[in-house]
């Protein structure tokens, strides 16, 4: 904080310093104070008549000064080419600063020394020559200058450095990528040959509607947040359901509510802006990382995955008649196991750190997913190479206590332990709805979802 300075330009010259009173060497405020005890009884004020400086062990000088101001800069000039910078500046109420001499800033001022605290090293003060008069209205007008200095005191910010790499290598539960999880839905544009989109409403009953859905399916996600997103591009008059006019009122209600509005450029070309609805969600719990190591001889992963109408990839199917499959071994097919005795979907989010989930609905309403035949090539090769295969899984509230895997490098996490496993509850035979859906007259449907994730590579697997 910069204080208040009583500029020789404002005081009255040395021959007229007798018709006000004795002439003094009196405190200059030269910087504030970084300390809340700035304007403290305890601390040098700007008017207060200096008494006694002492530098070094013994020197010491007491008023009357001669020569005044210039004398006293003389003083302290020779001893800070000496070397003895130390220095005790007493005014007459009694209040003392321990410091140090240095050079005044500025080409002008380093020829004028003042004295730096030794308390607080941006506390620093200088010395003029007043009368005894001007000491008592300066002092008087203390309060003034307390609330001078208060209304025009700003508070300063500025950019500084930030280790990012670091943080979120450390601080992400999966390094380096965020758990912020979304879908974008585009307005829907029904009819294909003349494209006019749906308004916003339409667009935001779709994201609900995909919302509600997955977690009747049993996919263990939550509601965050939902936003408008606007999206430029180029269109014609036929597509756009309003054109804005921006010094129309009635233009602006009307884009409200509007899926595409327009609007002409300064160079006559029509501007298209899309209003999307991007809609936020959680786990219900969070994402959990499985790592499941392969072994020569495993013929098997022993687990099948499908994909929900939403787009969500799951585990839909395990091996329970071997034990030591490879998904017995990772404790997937316990997870899986309980993940059914709650109802839920054992929801795959992440392959090897790589998202997995359903991330847009285009303007025809399809869900843009990823492909689980694609995605079983990429496992199966993973088994065939005996690279481990790292999973991330969604878990739901009052899923079983697991004490959160630490990766002890950036690609691999810890897999389930036994002890682990056995603080999950027993599974309870209940067939979720997608076997249900296999049943009956869909037996095409059925087969052509199961080789939609079975491959073989050179043997006889039918399984993952």
């Amino acid at each position: 904080m910069r204080m208040d300075r009583v500029h020789s330009s404002n005081r009255p010259e040395s021959s007229n310093l007798a018709s006000k009173g004795s002439s003094v060497v009196a405190i200059q405020c030269i910087t504030g104070s970084s300390k809340a005890e700035e304007w403290d009884d305890n601390m040098l004020q700007t008017g207060d008549m200096v008494e006694e400086i002492t530098i070094g062990p013994v020197s010491s000088v007491s008023a009357p000064f001669e020569g005044g101001k210039s004398g006293l800069q003389k003083v302290m000039g020779k001893a800070y080419k000496r070397g003895e910078t130390s220095i005790e500046v007493r005014v007459r109420r009694g209040v003392a600063i321990q410091g140090c001499i240095v050079p005044g800033e500025g080409p002008v001022s380093k020829k004028n020394y003042m004295v730096r605290s030794l308390n607080d090293p941006n506390y620093a003060v200088g010395f003029m020559d007043i009368s005894e008069s001007e000491c008592v209205a300066l002092q008087g007008s203390r309060r003034v200058r307390v609330e001078s200095a208060l209304s025009e005191a700003q508070l300063q910010d500025g950019f500084v450095s930030y280790p990012w790499e670091k943080k979120m290598k450390e601080f992400l539960p999966i390094p380096h990528s965020s758990s912020f999880l979304s879908l974008l839905v585009l307005p829907n544009a029904p009819d294909r040959v003349s494209p006019r989109y749906n308004n916003l409403n339409d667009t935001l009953a779709r994201a609900h509607a995909w919302l509600t859905a997955s977690q009747a399916s049993g996919v263990p996600i939550d509601f965050m947040n939902v936003q408008t997103e606007a999206l430029l591009t180029k269109t014609s008059g036929e597509g756009v359901s309003t054109t804005v006019n921006t010094g129309s009122l009635a233009d602006l209600s009307n884009m409200l509510n509007s899926g595409v509005y327009g609007f002409e450029d300064y160079h006559g070309l029509d501007i298209g802006i899309v209003r999307t609805v991007r809609l936020w969600y959680a786990p219900s719990a969070r994402e959990f990382p499985i790592e499941i190591e392969l072994m020569e001889g495993d013929t098997k992963l022993g687990f099948a995955i499908s994909r929900t109408d939403e787009g969500f990839i799951h585990i839909s199917s395990v091996a329970n008649d071997v034990e030591q499959s490879v998904a017995s071994r990772s404790g997937l097919s316990t997870l899986y196991k309980a993940a059914v005795a709650s109802s839920k979907l054992l929801v795959i989010s992440r392959v090897s750190d790589e998202k997995v989930l359903p991330w847009m609905v285009s303007f025809s309403g399809a869900v843009r997913c990823f492909d689980t035949i694609s995605l079983s090539q990429k496992l199966s090769l993973h088994r065939h190479a005996l690279k481990p295969i790292l999973l991330h899984v969604f878990l739901w509230d009052g899923a079983p206590v697991i004490r959160p895997a630490r990766r002890t490098v950036a690609s691999g996490v810890l897999p389930l332990t036994q002890q682990i496993m056995a603080q999950m509850p027993e599974p309870q035979p209940l067939s979720l709805g997608s076997e249900q859906e296999y049943e009956g007259n869909d037996e095409e449907e059925r087969l052509s979802r199961e080789f939609s994730f079975r491959m073989s590579v050179g043997c006889e697997d039918k399984w993952l």
